[in-house]
């Protein structure tokens, strides 16, 4: 097994890890190799160096097993790399929960205590999931947002280490009071959607964001082949406060100023727009197209209620 950490983690975190390691060591029985790493070529060159020795290991699903200790942001980054090196198809991915949101391992169900999601790692099962990849081959497993939902996430980042997941809402706070919309376009499998001031464009590839405290698409689910597409068109001023009351309840969907559609390509275009993947903010755009790879990759989680594997 070989579990990748955030290299400029702090000593707390360090310390969790090597104790999880070590549970992993005892119960499991096979090597576990911390690896620590600072960017995807970090996560390339331990991919190629431990390759050869973790190709006759086999865990769960029957595929060497490969794990990201950390948040959402670390989930993406080996993802990412894995797909950008074409070998989803040759691992297992698994997630020891240690970041701030921790989105995905909400969404699937993973446990947030490190103890417990090791144990996952070596009894539990592998799902299939679905990817969006946009034009220059990014990935996104959980959400993008386009809009509000970017800048909110920078404004966050500033108070992540204070607050923990409670940044979340006050970033959005702060966003809604100082933007008011962008003007978009938005296709949905090559037919027009809808094209003028939004406050948010969403893809959703599950149900939770912003580390549980919105539902964008409360009945997501990242194996059904669909994306699940949110088009905000409250940029009023108390619209805006409305939209996000909704956004928190799950309600938001019943609003006159929101479309709901699902999809398998999404693309926006328009004024300048910042897209926030999984966490991670990027951007300024003005065109941006996402799709949706049906059961990409393979996660350890616990068995899907919904029965899909």
């Amino acid at each position: 097994m070989l579990i990748f950490t955030n290299a400029n983690a702090g000593t707390h975190d360090a310390e969790t890890v090597e104790r999880v390691a070590g549970l992993l060591r005892s119960e499991g029985g096979g090597e576990v190799i911390v690896q620590p790493s600072r960017s995807p070529e970090d996560i390339d060159r331990a991919l190629d160096e431990h390759a050869a020795g973790l190709g006759g290991a086999h865990g769960p699903g029957g595929r060497p097993l490969v794990v990201a200790a950390g948040g959402d942001g670390s989930i993406h980054g080996l993802v990412a790399a894995l797909h950008a090196r074409g070998e989803l198809d040759r691992w297992t991915v698994g997630l020891l929960p240690m970041g701030t949101g921790n989105d995905l391992a909400r969404n699937l169900g993973i446990p947030l205590e490190p103890e417990r999601a090791a144990r996952l790692l070596l009894g539990g099962t592998t799902r299939d999931l679905d990817l969006l990849v946009d034009e220059d081959g990014g990935v996104v497993l959980n959400a993008v947002h386009v809009g509000i939902g970017a800048v909110a996430a920078r404004s966050a980042t500033r108070f992540k280490p204070y607050l923990k997941a409670a940044a979340f809402p006050l970033g959005a706070v702060l966003a809604g009071l100082r933007e008011s919309g962008w003007r978009l376009r938005v296709g949905a499998d090559g037919e027009p959607v809808q094209e003028g001031r939004f406050l948010m464009v969403a893809l959703s590839n599950a149900s939770g964001i912003a580390g549980g405290s919105a539902q964008l698409a409360a009945d997501g689910h990242p194996a059904d082949g669909r994306l699940e597409l949110v088009i905000s068109a409250a940029t009023g001023p108390f619209a805006r406060v409305g939209y996000a009351l909704g956004l928190r309840r799950g309600t938001h969907r019943q609003r006159d100023d929101v479309i709901h559609t699902t999809a398998r390509n999404v693309t926006v275009t328009g004024e300048e727009f910042l897209a926030n993947s999984d966490g991670e903010v990027t951007g300024p755009y003005t065109h941006r197209s996402w799709t949706l790879r049906g059961r990409a990759w393979r996660i350890v989680a616990p068995a899907d209620p919904g029965g899909a594997s």
